[in-house]
């Protein structure tokens, strides 16, 4: 236009411009490098992390944190006091939890552990089921009914269920401390009352003098603790008496002329009764005992619940679970022995090879008294 000044721009070098071109393309090329080995990084981390992973699940699952190692599944493994001649066991915790057991056809094992070990909470019974351990006779029992879907009290109507919870309650903490009263007046009448031997019970080489003298300042201590917790100690042996008799006498006229407390079948009831009516009923006669004589004289149908009990659930394991037999494991089919026919064969056996023996030494002494004399 007139009288405008015109400006021309100027315009780069040919060379500026490939050249910047060439650093963008170098830059882009290096970011792409970068890129490509952060992802190469990212697989082979993801990669080391699977094989770790990987050897995690092929590692060995530790040992379960149980006594029995090599156990059975689905066995149940029993920790409990050794046997007595006249009951299989003077615990009734733990013969409550052996007859359930039975009574369920649960299959149990008894582990002969000579009375040293005890469950995590220091009791007995305890017992191990697929590697998991469980103490206290009614948490026993009470878990394993869970898991093995077993109920004694299964059919029974909300009346009986509440009346049974009462009896339950009175047998649990009330006779219960009436007998435990008895065992803790005289030591020496509950050692002569179930033939206890300390030795042989607690699994100890200690002198049965010492071990009696230990059992008066241990468990019996411990137990006038308890009955003076529960507020049994503050009466007399004869005022204690009365009250299990009268618990006794409840018991008897709710059972009345049936075969068990509620009908044909045996319930938690029966359980319960049968376990202390053991501990009574089995009191050697040479020992004073109140209330064995009073449920013989005055009870006679609770020693017929008592002996129906015992018979559907031990049948001939009682009379192998005590006496002289003590067998802890009457329920297990023992190896039949050799017959006689089969002993005979393998003395006579024994003696052949005996012969063989003694005329290969004759044999070897003459050949050797041969190469004396040639030399």
């Amino acid at each position: 236009m007139p009288g405008e000044t015109a400006v021309e721009t100027p315009q780069q070098p040919q060379s500026e411009v490939v050249e910047k071109k060439d650093i963008v393309e170098a830059e882009a090329k290096e970011a792409e490098a970068s890129e490509k080995k952060d992802e190469e990084k990212k697989e082979k981390e993801t990669a080391d992390k699977a094989k770790a992973d990987k050897a995690k699940k092929v590692k060995p699952p530790p040992p379960p944190p149980v006594h029995k190692k090599d156990f059975e599944k689905d066995v149940v493994y029993v920790y409990q006091f050794n046997r007595s001649p006249t009951v299989p066991s003077v615990s009734p915790y733990c013969l409550k939890l052996e007859s359930w057991l039975k009574l369920q056809q649960i299959k149990y094992e008894n582990v002969n552990h000579n009375g040293k070990l005890r469950s995590k909470r220091g009791l007995l019974p305890f017992v191990e089921y697929n590697g998991e351990e469980i103490a206290d006779s009614e948490f026993i029992i009470k878990t394993l009914s869970e898991k093995l879907d077993k109920n004694m009290d299964e059919g029974m109507g909300k009346d009986q269920l509440g009346v049974q919870h009462a009896m339950v309650a009175m047998v649990d903490n009330h006779l219960n401390w009436c007998l435990m009263q008895w065992f803790n007046r005289d030591m020496n009448d509950t050692i002569k009352g179930f033939q206890i031997n300390l030795q042989q019970m607690t699994g100890s080489k200690l002198p049965n003098g010492l071990l009696n003298f230990m059992m008066k300042h241990t468990y019996f201590r411990k137990n006038m603790k308890r009955l003076k917790a529960a507020g049994f100690a503050c009466y007399t042996n004869d005022e204690v008496d009365e009250m299990g008799k009268a618990d006794l006498k409840v018991l008897s006229e709710l059972l009345g002329e049936k075969e068990f407390f509620f009908g044909d079948e045996p319930r938690s009831l029966d359980l319960k009764a049968f376990v202390w009516l053991a501990m009574m009923l089995n009191v050697d006669d040479s020992v004073k005992c109140p209330l064995r004589d009073f449920i013989k004289e005055e009870c006679p149908n609770l020693v017929g619940v008592y002996t129906r009990m015992k018979d559907r659930a031990w049948g001939d394991h009682w009379e192998e679970a005590t006496g002289e037999k003590l067998d802890m494991n009457p329920h297990i089919p023992k190896p039949e022995p050799p017959k006689e026919e089969e002993k005979k064969e393998d003395e006579k056996e024994k003696d052949e090879e005996k012969k063989e023996e003694e005329a290969k030494e004759n044999k070897d002494e003459e050949k050797e008294k041969d190469n004396k004399e040639d030399k």
